[in-house]
């Protein structure tokens, strides 16, 4: 029997996901050079119990051993197969505003996989123009450019306004997944994923709990 990570799974929580996100961060330089990790380096990297750490990377198959910790180039290797993020994923970026630039700047997206191969906006002063590398095309391209790209995600930093119908147009286009920038929820197919980016509602949630602990002493 193989010990292969299996792929990645629909069963698996969103929260477990989320997990294994910050396990392969905290991963770090031991991936890349060597060495073993233990589930309780983990838990305190992550701010979880040992116990979670171990469960969660269980259903990775069988990668760590009693009293010696997990290879750790192993496990991260097993993550991101499990996150679908062991193969390259060609993005195209709708809205080429002061966010998009910043975004086009993190050199974290190339380091995860997911490459940016193309930008498209409707202000005529940007259509043509070069930024970080690519030249901005106008939105009535997107339906041929993304197929012809491969392109699977879409990546929204536009107004509200917008961005459903920019979303219709990705979806008819063939894009599969959605990061939404833009303060609206969209209504795609059961088939098109979309994970929202709303900065005031995480601003509203961090003034939560912030409350929630009460003034300092």
């Amino acid at each position: 029997m193989s010990d292969d990570p299996p792929a990645p799974d629909a069963k698996l929580s969103r929260a477990t996901a989320q997990r294994l996100s910050h396990y392969l961060r905290s991963l770090g330089s031991s991936a890349r050079h060597g060495g073993t990790v233990s589930s309780v380096e983990l838990a305190h990297a992550v701010g979880v119990s040992a116990a979670q750490v171990r469960r969660d990377l269980a259903a990775l198959g069988h990668l760590g051993q009693r009293g010696v910790g997990y290879d750790a180039a192993g496990l991260a290797n097993a993550i991101r197969k499990t996150l679908g993020i062991h193969r390259e994923w060609r993005a195209c970026l709708v809205g080429v505003g002061n966010l998009a630039r910043a975004l086009l700047r993190y050199r974290g997206f190339q380091d995860q996989g997911f490459q940016i191969v193309a930008l498209f906006d409707t202000d005529p002063a940007k259509i043509g123009r070069l930024v970080e590398g690519l030249v901005v095309e106008p939105l009535a391209a997107l339906a041929t450019r993304v197929p012809e790209l491969r392109i699977e995600l879409g990546v929204l930093t536009v107004p509200s306004e917008p961005a459903q119908a920019i979303a219709d147009a990705l979806t008819a286009a063939g894009v599969k997944g959605l990061l939404n920038f833009a303060p609206v929820l969209l209504r795609t197919p059961p088939t098109v994923r979309v994970v929202a980016v709303d900065l005031a509602i995480q601003l509203e949630q961090l003034a939560f709990q912030v409350q929630l602990a009460g003034p300092s002493r």
